[in-house]
């Protein structure tokens, strides 16, 4: 109620009252106003794709890696889905895409720099023996494709980047979960 006087708060009284501590009761609305110019770099930006869209069927599973949302899907045989997030190549010509399968598991990989990783960066060691320095981590699954890999990862700053040099990369924890469900004869799809 106005008492004789008194003028209704507008807008410059609003303002004015902000200096009083009145001002905070707006914060919220201001601080979501600022939220709304940011540009988000999380999980929440990635789309799921239909297996079907890629191939005739499940087979004996499916690996679709997705290099521009860094999102892996894994389809078991029985068409169980699950989603993990990776690790793609540096750039557009360090990635292959197209349609490859498993042909080896590694449980315990070793890693050697290819001669084109060499030519990027001689100081590269030539040999890393299997364990907690090993740049595939700690399982690895080989695809028909020379070099290329789906593998884990001791350095987990890499995941949901890009920053490999071909292959793509998970969580250790994650890794061993896709390697147990994915047998030999996997099919693999990166787009």
């Amino acid at each position: 109620m106005i008492k004789n006087g008194e003028k209704p708060l507008n807008r410059r009284g609003f303002l004015a009252a902000g200096a009083s501590g009145v001002i905070a009761l707006a914060t919220p609305t201001l601080l979501r106003a600022e939220e709304a110019s940011v540009v988000r770099r999380n999980m929440s930006s990635f789309r799921l794709h239909a297996w079907q869209d890629h191939f005739d069927s499940l087979g004996k599973g499916i690996l679709l890696s997705d290099t521009n949302t860094r999102v892996l899907q894994h389809w078991t045989a029985d068409g169980e889905m699950r989603i993990y997030p990776t690790s793609v190549p540096l750039s557009d010509e360090l990635t292959r895409r197209g349609y490859t399968e498993v042909v080896f598991k590694d449980e315990a990989p070793d890693w050697a720099p290819t001669p084109s990783m060499i030519e990027r960066d001689p100081t590269l060691p030539r040999y890393v023996a299997p364990g907690p320095d090993n740049p595939l981590g700690i399982r690895a699954m080989h695809l028909s494709w020379q070099y290329y890999r789906i593998h884990g990862t001791n350095d987990t700053r890499k995941i949901g980047r890009k920053s490999s040099n071909g292959c793509i990369g998970l969580y250790n924890e994650q890794i061993v979960g896709v390697f147990d469900r994915s047998p030999v004869g996997t099919q693999v799809k990166l787009i």
